[in-house]
C-alpha cells in the first residue's frame, strides 16, 4: 500500500522507532495521528517534522487502557477524516534479569503493553480499516519473538505471542482488503531501556553496547515504510534479525547458545 494521501495511527510516537516513523511518513505525504503516553515527546516529534507539523494529531492515549483505546478511532477520524492504517510500534523491556528474579507486576506490565495493548488497538480500528478501499495493519514483534534472549525471556514471550497473533490475522484477512505486516527488529540504538525503567538516562549513556551492531531508528523507519509499500509478509530490521532468521531455523540449539554468549554478561 503507498503512504501517500493515506492517514496511519502509530504507538509509541514520541520517540525511537515511532517518532521516526511519523517523520517519514508525513514526508512521504501522509498524514499521521501519534499515540504516545507522554505528550512532551509527542510535540518534540511534531516539531522535528517542521513544516510538515500541521499533518501530525497527537493523541495521548494509555494503550492498555480499553476504554481509552475504543474512544481512539473516532478521535483520529475526527482529526483526519479517515483511518487507513495502523502501526503498533509502542513496546517495552524487562529489566535484564532471569525469570526467578522477576515480579509478578513486572510481568504483567511487560505483556500489558507489548502484547494486550497491541492487541486493544488491532481490534479497535479493525473494523474500520475493513471499511477502507485498502488498509495495512504493521504490528513490531522482535528477533527476541523467535530467538531466546536471556534476561529477555518474558519481554520475548510477548513479542512471540505478537507474532502469532499477527500471522494469525494476516490469514483471516487474506480475501479482504486490509493487509498485515510484521516486522522484527534486531537491536536498534533507541531509549527503550529508559523508557521501560530499566535503566535511568546517566546508566544507559554509560551502557557497554559495543558487541552489538545496532541500527539507527531512521534506518529502521525506512526498512518499515518499505515494506509497507511492498505489502510485505515479514520484515527484518537490521543485519542481526537477518542473520539469526536464518541461522535460528538451520541450527536453532547453536543460535541459542550464541546470543547467550553474547548476552550472559548482562546478567551478572
Amino acid at each position: 500500500m503507498k503512504i501517500a494521501e493515506k492517514v496511519f495511527v502509530v504507538t509509541g510516537g514520541g520517540n525511537g522507532i515511532g517518532r521516526e516513523l511519523v517523520l517519514q511518513l508525513v514526508n512521504g505525504g501522509a498524514r499521521v495521528a501519534a499515540v504516545d503516553i507522554s505528550e512532551t515527546g509527542m510535540q518534540e516529534t511534531v516539531k522535528l517534522a517542521g513544516s510538515q507539523g500541521d499533518k501530525i494529531s497527537t493523541h495521548v492515549v494509555d494503550i492498555t487502557n480499553a476504554v481509552a483505546v475504543e474512544a481512539l478511532p473516532e478521535k483520529v477520524i475526527a482529526a483526519h477524516g479517515s483511518v487507513d492504517g495502523l502501526i503498533n510500534n509502542a513496546g517495552i523491556i524487562q529489566p535484564f534479569v532471569k525469570v526467578a528474579d522477576l515480579t509478578f507486576p513486572q510481568i504483567s506490565k511487560v505483556f500489558d503493553v507489548n502484547f494486550t495493548g497491541l492487541m486493544y488497538m488491532t481490534k479497535a480500528f479493525l473494523p474500520y480499516l475493513l471499511k477502507r478501499p485498502e488498509a495495512h495493519i504493521i504490528n513490531l514483534s522482535s528477533m527476541g519473538g523467535f530467538l531466546p534472549v536471556p534476561g529477555q525471556t518474558i519481554y520475548g514471550s510477548s513479542k512471540a505471542a505478537v507474532k502469532l497473533f499477527t500471522e494469525g490475522l494476516h490469514s483471516e484477512l487474506l480475501e479482504t482488503n486490509v493487509h498485515v505486516t510484521l516486522v522484527f527488529p534486531g537491536a536498534i540504538k533507541t531509549n527503550i531501556t529508559v523508557n521501560s525503567g530499566i535503566m535511568t538516562q546517566e546508566q544507559a549513556n554509560k551502557q557497554d553496547t559495543g558487541q552489538f551492531k545496532m541500527t539507527e531508528p531512521d534506518q529502521a523507519a525506512q526498512m518499515i515504510v518499505s515494506g509497507i509499500e511492498r505489502n510485505a509478509y515479514h520484515v527484518f530490521v537490521g543485519s542481526d534479525s537477518k542473520m539469526m532468521d536464518f541461522l535460528v531455523r538451520l541450527a536453532p540449539k547453536r543460535a541459542a547458545k550464541l546470543i547467550f554468549d553474547q548476552m550472559k554478561s548482562l546478567l551478572k
